[in-house]
């Protein structure tokens, strides 16, 4: 079976979401651009780690390189729901993010977890192959986007992450409607 890429660059519309009640989220990266909606799932701290690792890079990218970035942005905030139908390409196992110097924008791929079908017949052996790497035959999301774009996406991620359960003020796991088992109360409903 062959990867699929999917490429942006750049999208109409790049954001993260969910989809379910606090602590039955789904979380997902959904792109949509050139009439196609390409959306994959991951997890809530892959999200958190994405919006913090795009910050990192972005400052990284002015003090290195001089761009210029633009304050968070104060209006037309995103906050619409995932286009539908969110149906999942598949499941976030790596993210990596890389800045271009010549285009001065951001791209982020979105690599599929898992190990990549075999190729050859059952009952060969399989020969390690050192020059390509482990995840190339796996499917991705690629994205390229301006520094704006970038702070949209980051802002947005954030507002997203926060949005779950309120954490219990005492061990901060946290609280479900029908109640909470804190660990400090010694097993007691609180």
């Amino acid at each position: 079976m062959t990867h699929q890429v999917h490429a942006f660059e750049p999208p109409e519309r790049f954001v993260a979401g969910t989809v379910g009640p606090p602590g039955e989220r789904t979380f997902f990266l959904q792109a949509r651009g050139g009439g196609r909606l390409v959306s994959v799932a991951l997890e809530k701290v892959q999200v958190s780690l994405l919006a913090e690792k795009l910050e990192e890079l972005l400052t990284e990218a002015t003090r290195r390189f001089g761009v210029s970035l633009p304050e968070a942005p104060v209006a037309a905030v995103d906050n619409a729901p995932l286009d539908t139908p969110v149906d999942e390409e598949f499941r976030v196992g790596t993210l990596g993010l890389a800045f271009d110097v010549d285009t001065a924008t951001v791209v982020i791929e979105a690599i599929a977890v898992g190990e990549p079908e075999p190729t050859e017949e059952l009952g060969e052996e399989l020969e390690e192959d050192d020059d390509e790497e482990p995840d190339e035959d796996l499917d991705r999301l690629r994205v390229r986007l301006t520094p704006a774009g970038v702070r949209e996406f980051i802002e947005r991620a954030r507002r997203v992450v926060a949005a779950g359960r309120a954490p219990c003020p005492l061990c901060g796991q946290p609280l479900d409607p029908a109640g909470h088992l804190c660990p400090r109360h010694n097993g007691y409903h609180r």
